[in-house]
């Protein structure tokens, strides 16, 4: 079952990595990282967004945004369809069980590690 439009992986984060995260990719980069992984796993079917905490662009990114600051949740936070998926150091499974529960359906099995 192809889907009509791409579901949206919003990863939020800042330039500054968090002081729990020092040794961890930074939110830019992690969201890079996913925009490959899941793009090798599901093509035009998901679409990654990066959002910088602090340079919001519109009110639903901003209203996301001060939770993540007041919260102190852990960046990047990963949201998919308005649920965190995943936050510091996100892992692809949860990503993926969203994914695939909200219709995405995987292009290829390759085998490699389970992440």
């Amino acid at each position: 079952m192809k889907r009509e439009k791409p579901i949206e992986v919003t990863v939020y984060g800042a330039e500054t990595i968090c002081a729990g995260c020092h040794n961890l990719p930074s939110s830019r980069e992690t969201a890079s990282w996913l925009e490959a992984a899941l793009g090798r796993n599901y093509g035009e079917q998901v679409r990654v967004r990066y959002v910088d905490i602090h340079h919001p662009e519109d009110k639903r990114d901003a209203d996301f945004s001060r939770r993540v600051i007041e919260e102190e949740l852990w960046y990047p936070v990963v949201v998919i369809d308005g649920e965190v998926v995943g936050e510091g150091n996100p892992s692809l499974k949860p990503i993926r069980r969203k994914l695939e529960g909200l219709g995405a359906e995987r292009l290829e099995k390759s085998p490699g590690p389970s992440v």
